[in-house]
């Protein structure tokens, strides 16, 4: 690949994986922190509910590509159980600090990913861009993992009020990444908002399979697209060593 001056990665599924038990322990941490703050939860109730909301809410920011968040859906799931409450609440921003509490624990970095971003950081400019409802949880867990001397730009859905695919997302990392958009690379694993999202927007995208093709352990999550590949031809890495090869080329 010639005259590429700039990389764009994914998070999850791309860089960091999340361990399988890690929404589970989230959801009870989310109904703990409810039930502290006074709400009577009916758990299976409770969990059916939300499950509801956040799949209808989820299929709105696919249609218009605005993000939603973790407080709405709260909010909106006690309120089919007859509680109704504001997002704003602060009780409600409790739980969810406690829900992505979860995954500070159980989030893991891919291995060989920090050895690849340190040897890329010296010939290119490195940018974020990750599809996550919550901020301030995505910039903890970079924090955590370490990841943040890395990038240039980390971009998050959350605090765009957009996700990928949606067009404006990849322009604020054309902006920041201050380069052309034809030398931008741009690696993900989800094929609808990473592949088919940065192809429209101009930038080289990568298909990265390395977790499932080396059976590491992960959260596919309702927030995943529905397509299993992108249906046309695009550079499919299934370890860091085939990036290099596709770099050097």
């Amino acid at each position: 690949m010639e005259n590429i001056t700039a990389i764009g990665f994914d998070l999850f599924n791309t860089l960091i994986t999340i361990e399988p038990q890690t929404l589970s322990n989230a959801m009870d941490r989310l109904i703990d922190s409810l039930r502290q703050s006074g709400f009577l939860i009916e758990e299976e109730s409770f969990k059916k509910n939300y499950r509801e909301v956040s799949f209808r809410f989820v299929e709105r920011a696919r249609e218009d590509g605005r993000e939603t968040h973790n407080s709405i859906w709260i909010s909106a799931a006690l309120e089919n159980g007859g509680d109704p409450v504001s997002p704003d609440d602060i009780r409600i921003g409790k739980a969810v600090e406690n829900y992505f509490s979860a995954f500070y624990d159980y989030c893991r970095i891919i291995p060989g990913t920090e050895e690849m971003l340190e040897t890329l950081k010296s010939r290119y400019s490195l940018g974020l861009l990750s599809n996550f409802t919550h901020g301030p949880a995505a910039r903890e867990i970079l924090k955590r993992t370490g990841l943040i001397p890395y990038f240039k730009t980390i971009l998050i859905s959350g605090e765009l009020g957009f996700r990928k695919p949606h067009p404006s997302v990849f322009q604020k990392l054309i902006e920041q990444l201050g380069t052309y958009k034809n030398q931008i690379l741009y690696i993900g694993d989800d094929p609808a908002p990473d592949i088919h999202g940065a192809h429209a927007a101009g930038l080289q995208p990568i298909w990265s399979t390395i977790v499932r093709d080396n059976g590491i352990p992960m959260v596919p999550g309702i927030l995943r697209s529905a397509l299993d590949k992108p249906g046309f031809e695009v550079p499919t890495i299934s370890s860091w060593d085939d990036l290099f090869i596709l770099l050097n080329k």
